[in-house]
């Protein structure tokens, strides 16, 4: 095999697969980023068998072939080359040489037969929804989700598609998220449970974008997000997610209209005197018209009232 590409693009690929290479695992072809070009184009794969990604990068190929680099040895290599042209060329014993200007580096590879390939997912009917929105559905929902495994269900999140809306909720037992997004298409009843992590990632790489949107696949065990170059294949959470409808009691004893920036600011000025890891509370007294926000900690004590409409008891 023999490729040139850019630092720059190389990079780009490889910072996007590698969020998908396992810390830990028991298969050490697990721990590589496969590089194929047997075909046209040239693909950038890694899994860990849980969640899988692909990326296509821009290249020229001057002769087909297909090799498994370790991951951290390779993306530390392509991190320090110099921003020139780079050539990855392989033999048929795997001995693979990166040359970039002066540089070159020779490393074994391994064989990209013993790679794991991401399962084949039917895209059939696929959901689209913007970068952006995805992006922020994500961020505003992820904080809420369980960080162990003592209840698998609270690492997912829910997304449940009926017709041209999607509700995505989260939860960990002190906290729900839940947020409701409409779809400019109709689509059949689909009910899954994305894992936390899956979503995170996806997050980190998704550039973002407006008007680029994202298609969504959903089969019985695997969740495929498309966007840009990129393919994001994950399994899903097995079970049933709890009832989010029984949790939200309409009855309440009091509700309150706040302005968000203004609350939101307060906030922050009130972080100021805790530390990291410090669990102080912020107490919360609500009369009439005023929200009144207090914290002591080590540091200090802060205090600010904010202006709220507010029905029922204080």
């Amino acid at each position: 095999m023999k490729l040139i590409c850019s630092k720059a693009n190389l990079l780009k690929g490889v910072n996007i697969v590698s969020k998908a290479v396992p810390s830990r695992t028991t298969m050490a072809i697990l721990e590589c980023i496969l590089i194929d070009a047997s075909a046209n184009e040239i693909k950038l794969t890694a899994n860990d068998m849980e969640l899988g990604i692909e990326t296509k990068i821009e290249g020229e190929i001057v002769e087909r072939g297909i090799i498994a680099l370790d991951a951290k040895i390779f993306s530390e290599i392509v991190r320090k080359l110099p921003d020139s042209e780079v050539i990855i060329e392989t033999d048929s014993t795997f001995k693979t040489t990166i040359t970039c200007e002066k540089a070159k580096f020779n490393i074994v590879g391994k064989s990209g037969d013993d790679f794991s390939y991401l399962p084949f997912v039917e895209r059939t009917e696929k959901v689209s929804i913007s970068q952006f929105t995805l992006k922020e559905v994500i961020r505003q929902t992820i904080f809420s989700i369980a960080d162990n495994d003592n209840n698998k269900l609270m690492t997912g999140e829910l997304f449940e598609i009926d017709e041209n809306r999607l509700k995505v909720v989260s939860l960990d037992g002190h906290r729900i998220s839940i947020r409701n997004i409409e779809l400019k298409d109709s689509y059949e009843h689909k009910k899954v449970i994305v894992p936390g992590k899956t979503l995170q990632e996806i997050s980190k790489i998704l550039p973002g974008e407006a008007e680029e949107m994202v298609n969504i696949y959903i089969t019985k065990n695997h969740i495929l997000f498309e966007f840009d170059e990129t393919i994001v294949l994950s399994r899903l959470i097995e079970g049933e997610y709890f009832k989010i409808e029984q949790m939200l009691s309409s009855d309440y004893e009091t509700k309150i209209k706040i302005n968000k920036r203004v609350l939101l600011s307060c906030i922050d000025r009130a972080t100021l005197l805790v530390k990291e890891g410090d669990k102080k509370p912020i107490i919360i007294n609500v009369t009439d018209n005023m929200m009144e926000l207090k914290i002591n900690s080590f540091i200090g004590s802060m205090n600010e009232e904010i202006d709220i409409e507010k029905e029922g008891k204080d």
